[in-house]
Formats: C-alpha cells, sequence, structure tokens
C-alpha cells in the first residue's frame, strides 16, 4: 500500500481511513517517531507506547474542538506527527524549533500546555465545564498515566468530577503490565459491551425498578460488584463516580476505536482504563524502557552503546556516590525520591540501603512532609528532588520543614537552565524562593569536587539546607572521596584583580574566570547565598569601585539581590551589576547556546561588564594572584 502519513496534513483526513488503513498509519507514525527521536534525542518509549491510543482518539474525536489534554506531554509526539508537525519533527527540542511537550502556542491542537505530571484531569475538567457553562458541545479528554496517577493532585481532580455532570472521559495509560492474548480478547468484548448504551440503560433501568425492593436490589448490586471484579480491577473509580471500563489493550485499534466510538455517547465522567507497552513495537526499547525513556542520538539498527571514552562525571552521579558513603558512615541517613529515583542518581543507594530507601511516587508535597516526619524522630532525611519539582511542595517546605526548624537536606538537581526540555524543567526560581523562607540556607557549588564537600556541610547542619547544582556535568574537577565539609556560610577569593569584583554563585564561576582575565577583575566564589559571607563581601566591596554578580537563576530576588540587601544594610554604597536569567520564560535549546544568549557565557560576561562600566577604567591588568590553591 502507498503510505498514508505524508498525505496526512490533519487528523480530518484520517478519520476517513478504514481500520485497515487505520493500522498502518499507527505503523507509519511508530516508524516515523523512532527515526526522529534517533536524531534529536527525546522520549522514545512513552511515545512507542502511545501511537494506537493517538490515532485511534484523533479517529474517533473531532479535534480540535473536542479537547485531548495529554498528562505530563512526553508521550505527545504521535500527537505532534498527526496534527500537521510532521515535517517539522527534526527540530524537535532543538533552539527554535518543536516542543518536546505540548505548547498552546505552538499549535490549536496542543489545548493545555503541561510537562510535570496529574495535571491533566483538573484542566480537562475546567475545560468540560466550561463547554457546558457556555452551551457548547464538545468533549473533554484526559490522558494520565498509572504512574501520575500516583499524585494527589488528579485524585483530588477526580473527585470533584464525579460529581459534575459534563462531557469527560479520562483515560488511564497504564503502561506497567501487559495483557495475554486471551484476557486481551475477553476484555475487548466485555469492554464494548459495558460501554455500550445498551449496558448502561439496562443497568440504570434495572437499579430503578428494583430499588422498590431493597433485597433484591441489594443482591443485584453486590452481583454487578462481583462479576466486574472477575474481569476487571476493582470499582474505586466508581466510587468516585465515573463509569469504568476497561482494562482493555492500548494497542489494539479493533478494542480501541468501538469502546472509545460508545464511550462517547454516554452521559456523565466516564473513565477508561487502556493497557499499554511502553516501547511498543521497537524491540530494544521493549526490553529496557527505562534506558530508553529519555535518549540521546542514537542508530535504530544498533542501540545505545556506551561511549569510547567515559564521559565527565555529572552532577547528580556525584550526588549519588555521596549518598551512598554517607549512608554507609551515618545510620540515621535516609534517602527519598518523588518517582525519580534514576533521574536523581539514586540507583545504587537503592540496591545498598533497600531499608533506607523512599521512592513515594510522584507525590512531592508528601515527599517533603514525609522527611518532616521522619526528621522528627531523628532521623536525618535526603530528598533528592529537581528545583522545579520542589515548587510543588512549597507550602510543606515553610510549613512542615522550615517552620519547625527541622534537618532536611534538599539536593535540588536541574538548577538552572537544563536545555531541550525547557522552561517547565528550568531551576531558574530556587534561589528567590528559598532565601526568603527562616531557617532555610543555600549552597551554591561551583564544580563536582564542591559538591560532594558542600552536600556534607548540608549534612553536618541542625536545620533545612538546600544544595543546589545543574543538569549535566560541570568544570570536571574530580571530588575526594571523603566526606569533608566546606565550611558553612564561606566562600574564596579566586582570583585577585583590581577596581571590578565579581562574585560568582554556582558553577558560572568558571566562565567568570575567564571574562576576569581579560577584565583584570577580582572574583570571588561565593559559594553560599544563604547565609551570605557578609564579611568577605564587605571586604571586597571596600577594596573596589564596583560589585558584579553572576548566578545561573533568576535574577529577581536572587542572589544579585542578596548582595545588594547586605551591602545596603552595611550603609556601603556601591555599583552592582546584576547578572542571571532575566524576567522571561528560556525556551528549549543547547544549555551552552541558552547561556550565551542570556550573556552568561565569559563572552557575555566580559561584555555586560565593560557596557555598565567605563571602559577607560577597566583596562586589562596582570592579576595580584592567578587562581589561588583552593
Amino acid at each position: 500500500m502507498a503510505p498514508l502519513l505524508p498525505t496526512l496534513h490533519d487528523p480530518s483526513a484520517l478519520r476517513r481511513f478504514d481500520r485497515v488503513q487505520l493500522k498502518q498509519l499507527a505503523d507509519e507514525v511508530r516508524d516515523c517517531v523512532l527515526d526522529n527521536v534517533s536524531r534529536t534525542g527525546g522520549h522514545l518509549s512513552s511515545n512507542l507506547g502511545t501511537v494506537e491510543l493517538t490515532v485511534a482518539l484523533h479517529h474517533v474525536f473531532n479535534t480540535p474542538h473536542d479537547r485531548l489534554v495529554w498528562d505530563v506531554g512526553h508521550q505527545t509526539y504521535p500527537h505532534k506527527i498527526l496534527t500537521g508537525r510532521r515535517e517539522r519533527m527534526p527540530t524537535l527540542r532543538q533552539l527554535g524549533g518543536l516542543s518536546g511537550f505540548p505548547q498552546r502556542g505552538e499549535s490549536e491542537y496542543d489545548t493545555f500546555g503541561t510537562a510535570h505530571s496529574s495535571t491533566s484531569i483538573s484542566a480537562a475538567l475546567g475545560m468540560a465545564m466550561a463547554a457546558k457553562q457556555k452551551g457548547e458541545d464538545r468533549h473533554s479528554v484526559a490522558i494520565i498515566g498509572d504512574g501520575a496517577l500516583t499524585a494527589g493532585m488528579a485524585f483530588e481532580a477526580l473527585n470533584n468530577a464525579g460529581v459534575c455532570d459534563c462531557k469527560l472521559l479520562v483515560i488511564l495509560n497504564d503502561n506497567d503490565m501487559s495483557i495475554s492474548p486471551p484476557v486481551g480478547a475477553l476484555n475487548r468484548y466485555l469492554a464494548q459491551l459495558m460501554s455500550g448504551q445498551f449496558y448502561a440503560a439496562a443497568k440504570n433501568v434495572g437499579k430503578s425498578v428494583l430499588r422498590g425492593a431493597p433485597p433484591l436490589f441489594e443482591f443485584a448490586k453486590r452481583f454487578e460488584q462481583h462479576a466486574k471484579g472477575m474481569v476487571v480491577p476493582a470499582t474505586l473509580f466508581e466510587k468516585f463516580g465515573f463509569n469504568y471500563v476497561g482494562p482493555i489493550d492500548g494497542h489494539d485499534l479493533d478494542s480501541l476505536i468501538p469502546t472509545l466510538e460508545n464511550l462517547k455517547h454516554l452521559d456523565g465522567p466516564q473513565f477508561l482504563h487502556v493497557v499499554t507497552k511502553k516501547g511498543q513495537g521497537y524491540k530494544l526499547a521493549e526490553a529496557d524502557p527505562v534506558a530508553y525513556h529519555g535518549p540521546g542520538k542514537f542508530d535504530p539498527s544498533v542501540g545505545l552503546v556506551k561511549p569510547a571514552t567515559a564521559p565527565k562525571q555529572t552532577f547528580t552521579q556525584v550526588f549519588g556516590t555521596w549518598l551512598c558513603d554517607m549512608a554507609a558512615n551515618d545510620g540515621r541517613l535516609v534517602g527519598i525520591t518523588p518517582a525519580m529515583r534514576e533521574g536523581s542518581g539514586m540507583v545504587e543507594f537503592e540496591k545498598r540501603f533497600p531499608g533506607r530507601y523512599y521512592d513515594v511516587g510522584i507525590a512531592e508535597q508528601h515527599a517533603v512532609t514525609f522527611a518532616a516526619g521522619l526528621a522528627c524522630e531523628g532521623l536525618k532525611p535526603v530528598v533528592a528532588i529537581y528545583s522545579t519539582f520542589l515548587q510543588r511542595a512549597y507550602d510543606q517546605l515553610i510549613h512542615d520543614v522550615a517552620i519547625q526548624n527541622l534537618p532536611v537536606v534538599f539536593a535540588l538537581d536541574r538548577a538552572g537552565l537544563v536545555g531541550a526540555d525547557g522552561a517547565t524543567h528550568a531551576g531558574a526560581y530556587d534561589i528567590p524562593f528559598l532565601r526568603c523562607i527562616p531557617n532555610m540556607s543555600i549552597a551554591c557549588p561551583a564544580d563536582e569536587a564542591e559538591c560532594r564537600q558542600l552536600l556534607s556541610s548540608a549534612y553536618q547542619q541542625n536545620h533545612p539546607v538546600a544544595v543546589r547544582y545543574p543538569r549535566g556535568a560541570g568544570a570536571g574537577v574530580t571530588p575526594h572521596l571523603t566526606l569533608d565539609a566546606l565550611p558553612f556560610g564561606k566562600g574564596e577569593i579566586r582570583r585577585k584583580g583590581e577596581r571590578v569584583a565579581i562574585l560568582a554563585f554556582g558553577t558560572l564561576l568558571y566562565p567568570a574566570l575567564q571574562a576576569a582575565e581579560a577584565l583584570g577583575a577580582t572574583v570571588v566564589n561565593m559559594r553560599w547565598v544563604k547565609p551570605l559571607d557578609v564579611e568577605l563581601l564587605l571586604q571586597v566591596a571596600r577594596s573596589h569601585e564596583a560589585i558584579v554578580t553572576v548566578e545561573e537563576g533568576a535574577v529577581m530576588g536572587g542572589a544579585g539581590s542578596a548582595v545588594t540587601e547586605a551591602l545596603n544594610a552595611a550603609g556601603l554604597l556601591k555599583p552592582v551589576l546584576q547578572l542571571g536569567l532575566p524576567d522571561q520564560f528560556i525556551e528549549h535549546g543547547d544549555p551552552a547556546k541558552l547561556l550565551a544568549l542570556q550573556g552568561l557565557d565569559a563572552a557575555g560576561i566580559e561584555a555586560s561588564i565593560r557596557a555598565r562600566f567605563p571602559k577607560a577604567r577597566l583596562e586589562s591588568v596582570a592579576p595580584v594572584a592567578a587562581q589561588l590553591p583552593r
């Protein structure tokens, strides 16, 4: 048969396809996903697993009039391919190209922007109720994974939706199990039967007739629940007020399409349970969906291969090694992650200390308060969490940890710009939102060696401390495998110069040092945002004409603001140039390019300083002492 995908420019055409054509289209979409992700990198396993479901949804529903809301959104590459963006797929996650997640500004088919979990049911319910209020005949469909359903927000939405009379369909994309062929065939029949108008009408009529005879009604009710219990999971979702259907095979279009068609014509909130397989159709990804969750570029015919030379150690790996070493040294240490074992570098910790490892699921709020409870009983919790994920637990951070001044260490991975994942994952705000909290301290290691040492410094404290570090590798400074700590709240002068002093917070120390060579400037490695090394700051400020602060975080309320506040409190008036991330969301792209665009590489730092201060006062001079030993 001739290829179908090149002829498809929007989903309207595929609604005219027959079942044979739809199956061919699904194969072509899967090939397109694999071909493009292997060239650009990105999420693979999750997208291969949603191909048939995506085809079925666009075939049955009148998108974009009917709203599809994808949870997390890292499984929407097939959706993008089918909604007019196939030719732009080679730009996926590249600067100026397609986002790896749904974006309302990118397409009218992306009805809700997302990249974090458990928001889909709330958003889809809002859309469904808006349609009802406006008198519009439209469906809202939330597609949520079994992992995302562990978050409290999803259950809050289910609880609300169950009492709302609207056209809402929640699809649980369960990819943590498989259906054997016999069970799949049986479930296909039962799902179509249970989602049909006859079954729904018969069930309602039967209940209304039997209500007059309570014993018979209770018997019928128990029989129905028992019968369902033999072929489907427990009726939890029916207790929320949904009509539950499933589970069905999420790769079987002959099951998906009739079931969706039936559910489309039922009133009230509907819940469809589909079972899919991560990596479906690509054997290597099926065998190891974790490795192929978010791979870089690779040859599909070969699969992922280890690089010939060992890559530089990442900050995440530094944390993972430190965590194991500190746990071996102190039996009070416990490690907590909200469903990010691999991403946060805790795989080895779980193997070595299974009784002290806690994965609480996608439940950041619970993770923080759970840590607080452990700390109340004398344990030393370390919460490994991405900077942007901690935002979800801000109330718990303040009320349950900080007010009680509990010794919880927050290992903040992905601080600063993260590259291809874009604004939704960029850790731009942790310094401003943490430093305003009493009892909270914040450390900013400049390299891998400092990361290990500052984690030890944080662990020694008897109050909450966050250590923020970026994704990937840094300057390549190999950590010493000891548990020695750096002094709490103290920085260091790394280069002595004249006139201008650059105060660097975190990994931008190294481009600051390069810029300082051309400027003849002093460079201070501040290490701590809170407590700020005020003594060192005032010493440097009194001996220089101007101060420059550099941080990979939001300028507004950030480390530079802390410096200006300290100078004002001391009555010391000095011009201060604050360099960092501007008051805007930074799009996806190569991290080095993004930093350069924000003027946070060596050339950009130098140019900003020369532009801000009189050029005649910044002639290159030989440093008094080049990079002091640490």
